[in-house]
């Protein structure tokens, strides 16, 4: 089945990495593939430890996307291609897209490959795709649903982001 978890609100990832927590205790394989993330984040550490998460990203932070230049966005795209390639033809029984939705939105892979992967391996295995603003092709193809609404943020009071909190 396809999942979404979308919205403004914190937690998409976090509810993306429960899953995958839950499936591999169930001994099911799992491919967890982050697009725009290529920074350390607290949750490596742990999924590294885990055999049964395998654990796919770009080998190189890029940065926000308002600062790539056109050779980096054009080298971003070459990986996501990639990583989709790689989950896809994997034995996996989930694959967890996480931060797809920016990356399909702003064309940083090719969207008709991500659309036919998706759309197709969703009778095969269990895709979860996160991040804001779904594309209406994987909201009408959805399964689940689940967005998640920010009601209040330290951020709007001007806290930054917190190791083993929001990374």
């Amino acid at each position: 089945m396809l999942q979404i978890y979308c919205g403004e609100g914190k937690g998409k990832t976090t509810a993306s990495l429960g899953l995958a927590l839950r499936m591999a205790g169930a001994g099911m394989k799992v491919a967890f593939v982050q697009f725009m993330k290529g920074g350390d984040t607290a949750e490596l550490s742990s999924l590294e430890k885990l055999d049964k998460i395998d654990v796919m990203r770009c080998d190189r932070d890029y940065g926000f996307f308002s600062t790539l230049s056109e050779s980096d966005k054009s080298e971003l795209t070459s990986c996501h291609n990639s990583l989709l390639e790689k989950s896809f033809s994997g034995s996996y029984d989930a694959v967890i897209l996480d931060e797809f939705n920016f990356a399909y939105g702003h064309s940083l892979m090719n969207c008709v490959r991500a659309e036919e992967l998706i759309l197709g391996g969703k009778d095969s295995r269990e895709v979860v795709i996160t991040g804001r603003q779904p594309a209406q092709v994987f909201v009408d193809a959805a399964d689940y649903i689940s967005e998640i609404k920010c009601v209040r943020h330290p951020y709007q009071k001007g806290v930054t982001a917190r190791k083993g909190i929001e990374y």
